[in-house]
């Protein structure tokens, strides 16, 4: 089975133990609609780092999208939703401690952890909160904060989580987020920012595919969850579909524009893509633009369009799903202003 190396050298946490040793088993016990082994894996030259895998049986076995006609329609109980799946799929349920939560709720919010049974990487899991509440798909605080926590509650910095919206190639119209293991590390940890409204802890990326930025350490989380909210609930409102990265990286104070490895990496980098919507749009032949494609990781289907890969053409397919420069800076003042007067 696939060997995540952790670089920090540290053994793995609680909660890693729980997700790899339990994917695993289910691995091992073929719920997957495919088995996943060492993946395909090359470095493209360039100065976004892109991590280039094949992953061909994901682009054949995994599950038809739904099909969507809104980035705010509505939860379908009739469709395919995470209450559906079959029960041996499921890890672990996270609970939130009462002393970390921000929310005022009568009981302690959950989020169920099940395997992606069309995984993208060692540990592929997707973290539904509270399934039988049947969220549609648009994130919460409570969602954002919790993604967060995950971040910190593993030891490994290659541990990502990431959201998708409706329109943003979400596939499921039931709130979820991606986590999984990916043994690189990413342009985006240690990009250089630009401050935006930095007590918000919002900024732009620099030298990036054009993207926002949010940085948060363990103390802050909730505030930080509070600041998204704002971002993704007024792109929603608008209907503009957007894409969600959470790694560990470097505070915007220590970016350093050359080399990587020298980033301290202390605190969880929140990414976000404002994007063109993609309703019934045909997918590209090499890989979808979508949460992992924004960060870095690009999961190809067929080996052909894996080795001919460059930087150029990656940007290329890239931009096209992107909003132009003049949509994003309009963008960007507009949520400028929303977030000083909120």
């Amino acid at each position: 089975m696939h060997d995540c190396t952790n670089k920090s050298a540290q053994p793995p946490s609680p909660f890693d133990t729980v997700i790899q040793d339990g994917w695993t088993v289910r691995m091992d016990k073929g719920l997957f609609r495919y088995r996943l082994g060492d993946l395909q894996t090359r470095l493209l030259p360039g100065h976004c780092g892109y991590v280039a895998q094949l992953n061909v049986q994901r682009g054949i076995e995994r599950r038809k999208p739904q099909e969507i006609l809104s980035i705010q329609q509505e939860f379908n109980g009739k469709q395919f939703n995470f209450n559906k799946i079959n029960p041996e799929e499921i890890i672990c349920e996270m609970v939130q401690c009462a002393e970390s939560s921000t929310i005022h709720q009568s009981s302690p919010g959950k989020m169920l952890v099940l395997v992606n049974v069309s995984p993208l990487e060692f540990g592929h899991c997707l973290f539904v909160p509270d399934p039988l509440q049947c969220y549609p798909q648009v994130l919460t605080k409570f969602a954002v904060e919790v993604g967060i926590e995950t971040i910190f509650l593993s030891s490994s910095p290659g541990f990502r989580m990431g959201f998708n919206s409706l329109g943003a190639f979400a596939s499921v119209n039931h709130l979820h987020l991606h986590g999984y293991y990916l043994d690189h590390e990413l342009a985006l940890e240690s990009t250089e920012v630009k401050p935006l409204v930095p007590e918000k802890d919002f900024y732009r990326l620099i030298n990036y595919h054009a993207g926002f930025l949010f940085y948060t350490k363990t103390k802050t989380v909730g505030k930080v969850a509070e600041s998204v909210c704002k971002v993704t609930d007024f792109l929603v409102e608008r209907n503009i579909a957007h894409n969600l990265f959470l790694t560990r990286g470097c505070p915007p104070s220590e970016c350093k524009p050359s080399g990587r490895e020298s980033s301290s990496r202390k605190g969880v980098r929140i990414i976000l893509w404002p994007r063109k919507s993609c309703f019934g749009a045909k997918e590209e032949s090499a890989f979808n633009v979508a949460l992992c494609e924004l960060a870095g990781h690009l999961p190809f289907k067929n080996i052909i369009d894996y080795e001919k890969a460059t930087e150029e053409g990656v940007i290329e397919i890239i931009n096209k799903y992107l909003l132009s420069m003049e949509e994003f800076l309009s963008l960007e003042q507009q949520l400028i202003e929303h977030l000083i007067n909120s």
